[in-house]
């Protein structure tokens, strides 16, 4: 079996080990990509594990615009590689998606899409219309959750969905270091670390966080709030500190590169994901919490979204927009290393089972099989 996958997404190598699993995991299966040379101002970066699998490096249109670019070369790729299914990573109300589907549908080709839209919306036109002929086109679906799919349904698709996060994390990458040499190399050493990774924006619950971590940070010294990201909240939070003379108790890294994140991980003593729902977005999943989980950090997140799901019983949940409960939580995993020492365990076990690129990639393949089944069956029959 041939799949050909679309996946801006996968400019980044390290999305790119579950197109590697995928060719690695079953040998009758053979997994091609379609990706942008730059997406936004991220450029392609290539890895060794590249040659083991068909790779189209191709030019997009009105780049870094996410439900507007498209591939002028696609059906090219699509007609010279022959693929027996198209696997579409994108959303199903954006021009690529209604692209791929359109040109699959000339060439007989089944096709599947991917969704993380949580939120039930109506889309203006044309993208009103696109998504429907999506729907009409496409074979079946993946979410990237389960609030995914029931707005799918909502919006009247009736096809196969299967629950699937986009990626899964790369547990080899993301493990447990020498936490001790790792405080030291970024000087953070005997600091108790509450960390943050991801945009510095309202929605996140930077506000909650903040007023969350004061009280810890007045109390002990010792405590340092690392912030990893960039946005209009690195000002605000900067200057609340420096008006409560606690700027030597706050760091700010803008930027990690995806080789040191791991380091920078595992400088944490817990990590929190304190998002808020707003009318247009809630938290999809949290990539930075299963990271931070087979890291073997403690975790504490909100109740927006995926969230709760996403950590299930191997951390703590707190109500979103609520700095009280969330202080509380933080004061728990101070006060208690052992719990601290539990819940990292139970994360990274809980990854490994539901979240590692292996058993994602795995899910994935079955999808792929079952769906070449039914077309044989409906085609014999």
């Amino acid at each position: 079996m041939r799949v050909l996958m679309i996946s801006k997404a996968c400019v980044s190598q390290s999305y790119r080990t579950k197109v590697e699993y995928l060719n690695q995991l079953d040998p009758t299966v053979e997994v091609g990509l379609v990706v942008p040379p730059k997406w936004g101002s991220l450029h392609f970066e290539p890895r060794e594990q590249d040659s083991a699998y068909p790779l189209f490096l191709s030019p997009i249109r009105l780049n870094g615009r996410n439900h507007f670019h498209f591939y002028p070369e696609l059906g090219s790729i699509i007609r010279r590689y022959r693929p027996d299914l198209l696997h579409i990573d994108e959303e199903h109300y954006s021009t690529v998606t209604y692209q791929a589907t359109r040109i699959a549908k000339r060439l007989k080709i089944p096709s599947l899409f991917f969704t993380w839209q949580n939120i039930y919306k109506r889309y203006p036109w044309p993208f009103s219309a696109m998504e429907q002929e999506v729907f009409h086109q496409s074979l079946a679906a993946m979410a990237g959750n389960q609030e995914a799919q029931e707005v799918l349904r909502r919006k009247g698709f009736q096809k196969p969905i299967w629950v699937i996060p986009q990626f899964g994390t790369d547990v080899k990458l993301y493990q447990p270091l020498d936490k001790r040499e790792i405080k030291k190399d970024w000087d953070m050493s005997g600091r108790f670390v509450i960390g943050y990774v991801g945009r510095l924006v309202e929605e996140k619950g930077l506000d909650d966080l903040w007023q969350a971590s004061v009280p810890l940070l007045s109390e002990h010294p010792e405590a340092l709030l690392l912030l990893v990201g960039s946005g209009p909240w690195a000002e605000i939070i900067q200057q609340r500190a420096e008006s409560l003379q606690l700027t030597s108790q706050l760091r700010i890294i803008p930027w990690v590169s995806t080789q040191k994140m791991p380091e920078i991980m595992n400088t944490l003593d817990v990590l929190v994901l304190p998002s808020h729902t707003t009318s247009h977005w809630k938290e999809q999943f949290g990539r930075v919490l299963t990271e931070a989980m087979a890291s073997e950090i403690a975790v504490i997140g909100s109740s927006s979204g995926e969230i709760p799901q996403v950590i299930g019983q191997a951390g703590l949940i707190v109500p979103e927009g609520s700095p009280t409960a969330l202080f509380k939580a933080l004061e728990s995993l101070y006060d208690n290393a052992g719990l601290r020492i539990a819940l990292g365990r139970q994360g990274r076990q809980r990854v490994l089972h539901h979240y590692s690129q292996d058993v994602i990639a795995e899910k994935t393949l079955k999808v792929y099989h079952h769906l070449m089944s039914e077309r044989s069956t409906n085609d014999n029959g």
